[in-house]
């Protein structure tokens, strides 16, 4: 069998896996975006009358996100986010979240995304910097962990005073009003700026912030270590394949020879 035969034999039988490997960014881009862009079907699907798909998907996503209203934005309504006050005047005048995420929207209204407002923030920018990254992924140095750290806290404070201020309450916590900043700020800003989390709010802006450079952490961190294991990988291969070549020609000198 000649060289090219043989390792033209050799690379058809290589596994599903080593091609996923191979193209492991291009999969991670189809797959983990089909993911991450699919609830913002849940409310196309409600606005063309397919209640029973759009529903779905927000049950479905519900597991991996809480799904406030007043913390979402709405398609095909009056507004593309609602304060907790006219959620409530338009479901049910309740500050329990587990009754509140279960508003989806109305024909008024519109429908909102599956996703809150900091996850599309946090899960669409890890697509989005993904993508960005392939082109200058010679070039990009490996993010270090107290880097990766730095990037994450904004992230973490955030979350975390938000959940300890919904202990108080959906809308009674001191995030909800955020004096401690119009005191700090000397209220230089709006009083809507302070309040709830509609957009262009403080609460909504930090969550826009803090889930983009969370994002940008994780693609930071870990894809320049899978590219530069594929790198080796790669090299490992070609190393196998140049031995084994080597090996064929020591055993048959004379290869077209019978």
């Amino acid at each position: 069998m000649s060289t090219l035969r043989t390792n033209t034999h050799m690379r058809q039988g290589r596994s599903i896996f080593q091609w996923l490997g191979d193209h492991w960014l291009g999969t991670f881009l189809v797959i983990y975006g089909f993911w991450v862009f699919v609830p913002f079907l849940a409310p196309v699907f409600m606005n063309l009358g397919w209640t029973g798909a759009g529903k779905a998907l927000y049950f479905f996503y519900s597991f991996f996100c809480h799904q406030l209203p007043e913390r979402s934005f709405f398609f095909f309504g009056e507004k593309s986010m609602y304060s907790l006050d006219e959620i409530q005047s338009a479901w049910q005048n309740t500050a329990n979240p587990m009754i509140l995420r279960q508003f989806i929207g109305n024909e008024t209204m519109g429908w909102k995304v599956a996703w809150s407002d900091r996850m599309i923030s946090f899960y669409t920018s890890v697509w989005f910097f993904a993508a960005l990254w392939y082109p200058f992924r010679n070039k990009v140095k490996t993010l270090n962990w107290w880097g990766f750290a730095l990037l994450l806290l904004p992230m973490a404070i955030d979350g975390g005073t938000h959940m300890v201020s919904d202990f108080a309450g959906i809308g009674n916590g001191f995030r909800d009003t955020n004096a401690w900043l119009a005191m700090l700020t000397n209220n230089a800003f709006p009083a809507e700026f302070y309040t709830g989390d509609a957009l262009g709010s403080f609460n909504s802006i930090m969550r826009f912030i803090t889930g983009l450079l969370a994002g940008l952490a994780i693609v930071w961190l870990a894809f320049p270590y899978i590219f530069q294991t594929q790198v080796y990988d790669q090299q490992l291969d070609e190393l196998n394949y140049a031995k084994v070549i080597e090996q064929i020609k020591n055993q048959n000198p004379n290869p077209s020879g019978r």
